[in-house]
Parts: structure tokens; sequence; C-alpha cells
């Protein structure tokens, strides 16, 4: 039995009937924020670089996926899995999002990659291929993530349909992070003296982004149809 078994059976004993009630009463709603706060204390511990803090924080959110594979293996989301699916499902997403490593040899030679810009020219692709049903850039990002990623993330997919010029500068000119720190600090500074949220303000700003381009989407399709009709 592996120490990952041992520690399955443990979240399973805990849930189960004589074994902890806090654990016993627990939802995967109702772990959401333990779920956030545990990532955020890994990223902190590998900010940090102390490798028993890491060590430690990437057990606490590895027994999230735990805990949330044995309530689903109870049957909490409707028809049950476990964590041997929660593996199976990861191991073929990376293998199909992979056909560079794992491909036949005409996968080899489409994808040939030797740099991870090569390798995430290719990444968009692979995910319409495996979630064809998805028709914006925008699909399956996560809206609650804080602003400022979520600002980072949606910038990216602007870039992607030409709404931005790739690598193009800003209205600023920042050299390092140490300076964008600082002036990142001196902006939420100047927004707490005037009464604003600056966390807010960003969302409503990436938001709008947003809807700029679904609408340059719409168009593109739009035109893809005209075009289309013309031809046939």
């Amino acid at each position: 039995m592996t120490n990952l078994d041992e520690l399955i059976a443990t979240a399973h004993t805990l849930r189960a009937p004589g074994g902890c009630p806090w654990d016993a009463e627990q939802t995967h709603e109702s772990l959401v924020q333990y779920l956030v706060e545990e990532c955020y204390e890994l990223v902190d511990a590998i900010e940090d670089g102390n490798r028993e803090e890491i060590l430690e924080e990437l057990g606490d959110v590895l027994y999230q996926v735990v805990f949330h594979s044995d309530l689903a293996a109870a049957g909490s989301l409707g028809e049950p899995f476990d964590i041997n699916d929660v593996a199976a499902k990861m191991r073929d997403k990376m293998i199909s999002r992979h056909p560079h490593v794992f491909g036949d040899e005409a996968a080899l030679a489409k994808f040939a990659a030797t740099t991870g810009d090569e390798v995430m020219q290719n990444w968009d692709a692979h995910k319409k291929r495996e979630k064809p049903e998805r028709s914006s850039v925008l699909d399956g990002i996560a809206t609650g993530m804080p602003a400022l990623a979520l600002a980072s993330k949606v910038l990216g997919k602007a870039e992607k349909i030409g709404l931005l010029e790739v690598g193009a500068a800003g209205p600023l000119q920042v050299d390092d992070e140490e300076q964008l720190g600082g002036l990142l600090l001196a902006i939420v500074t100047s927004a707490r003296a005037n009464g604003l949220d600056a966390e807010r303000a960003l969302r409503v700003a990436v938001r709008d982004l947003m809807a700029d381009i679904r609408k340059i989407e719409v168009l593109d399709a739009s035109d893809a149809g005209v075009i289309g009709r013309e031809t046939d």
C-alpha cells in the first residue's frame, strides 16, 4: 500500500460512520473556502522557497483533491467517481494535449515542438478539439479568480483574436517586477485614499474587455458566414 493509498483510506475513514463528525458534514460547496486558502498558502510557500513548507502545503492541496474525490465516490454529484477516475481523466487530458510527445508518427510531425512557445501555439487547438462545444476564446476562464490574474488571462485572449497586438508596449513603461509592484501599490494607495475599490474597478474594466472580445467574435463569425454563402 502506497502513502497515497493510505491517505485516501484515511480520508474515507474520517468521513465514514464512527469517524469525524465535521468531515462527515462537509460538502463540495463547504470545502471551497479551504481549497482556495490552501492554494494561496502553497503560493506563499513557493514564493518563500522553503522546502518543508512547500512539502506540507502540497499535501494540504492534495488532501483537498482526495476529500472531494471521496465525496464524489459516495454519489454526491450523481454517478459516483473516485480519485482513480480523476487521475485517469487527467492522464488522458495530458496525453491528448501533448501529441508532440505521445502522438503517432503523423502527430509527432505535425505538432513537433522544441520550445515552450511552440507548444503553446498548438495548445488552443488541442483544447478546441477536446471541447468543441466552446464557441468563444473566453469559454472556460474562471471569472472568479483575482482581478489581476483575470486581467492577464483575458488580455492574452484579446491578443489571440487580434484585438491587442502581441508584445505591444502598454501606456506605461515598466522595466521589472520591482518597479511594477511599486506602481501597483501606488495605484491601490491612491484608490484607498479616494474611497475606491481597486479590485472591483479592475474587474469591471476586464468585464468590458471581455464584452469587446465577444463582439469581435460575433462579427468575425458573421463575416465568415457571409463569405461562406458568397462562395457556395
